[in-house]
């Protein structure tokens, strides 16, 4: 599969067509809080958390991660299986299980106010009362302030009021058949709408890992036109992702 030419310097300004490639939620520009809305019926939202999380991180960086996570949620998605988890995050995960909704948004506040800590998932079920946008702009605040990630992974969620500067909606998509066994598992791939942010144009991409290099990548979509010439273009190469 022929490369997308890939943007040079991660400090550069985004300039990109409708419909380009997908923004990096990092450093570059500031985003800190991503909102990813995804089926209860499937794993594909807290999956592509993972893999942002993984695909952003700091291959020297040891510092413990939490997952949070209220009951309703649990009770949906399950807990995370730790040895499912990539063999560098399995001894670092922090778990915490949440009684109700408000009582997980205050770990998640706490959690971001810890430069410990090298990024935090969250998983709310459904749109509970206490997450209104107030308690949006206090995650997005203390996330920006402190400069810890958080993916907030809302599950069989309409799209409410939030602060969130990249709201995502991501559904599962069809894995590539293996290279080397047709009858092996796919790598994962995840259809995926940035349906709003601050200071990038929405768009609908597929997301997935590269075979070889293991970067979390945007292909075309199987309607075509999405990303200039039907390419994988890495993630990490486009300004403003992280």
């Amino acid at each position: 599969m022929p490369r997308a030419p890939a943007l040079q310097g991660r400090a550069s300004p985004l300039h990109r067509p409708a419909g380009g490639p997908p923004p990096r939620a990092g450093e570059d520009m500031r985003c800190r809080h991503t909102e990813l809305f995804a089926s209860a019926d499937e794993a594909s939202g807290a999956a592509l958390a993972l893999a942002m999380a993984c695909d952003q991180a700091d291959p020297g960086d040891h510092r413990p991660w939490l997952w949070v996570q209220d009951k309703a949620a649990i009770r949906l998605s399950g807990r995370p299986y730790r040895p499912g988890l990539p063999a560098t995050l399995r001894h670092r995960l922090i778990h915490v299980a949440a009684a109700r909704a408000d009582d997980a948004l205050f770990a998640l506040e706490e959690a971001l106010r810890c430069r410990d800590l090298a990024f935090v998932i969250g998983e709310l079920a459904g749109n509970p009362a206490a997450l209104d946008f107030t308690a949006s702009r206090r995650l997005s605040l203390v996330a920006e302030r402190h400069g810890v990630p958080l993916w907030l992974v809302r599950l069989g969620a309409r799209h409410d009021l939030g602060s969130a500067r990249m709201r995502w909606d991501v559904a599962a998509a069809p894995s590539p058949r293996p290279r080397w066994n047709a009858d092996a598992p796919g790598d994962p791939r995840w259809r995926a709408e940035l349906f709003r942010a601050h200071v990038f144009q929405p768009g609908q991409w597929i997301l997935g890992h590269e075979e070889q290099s293991r970067e979390l990548r945007a292909f075309a979509p199987d309607h075509g036109g999405v990303v200039p010439q039907a390419g994988a273009r890495p993630l990490a190469a486009v300004p403003g992702y992280g």
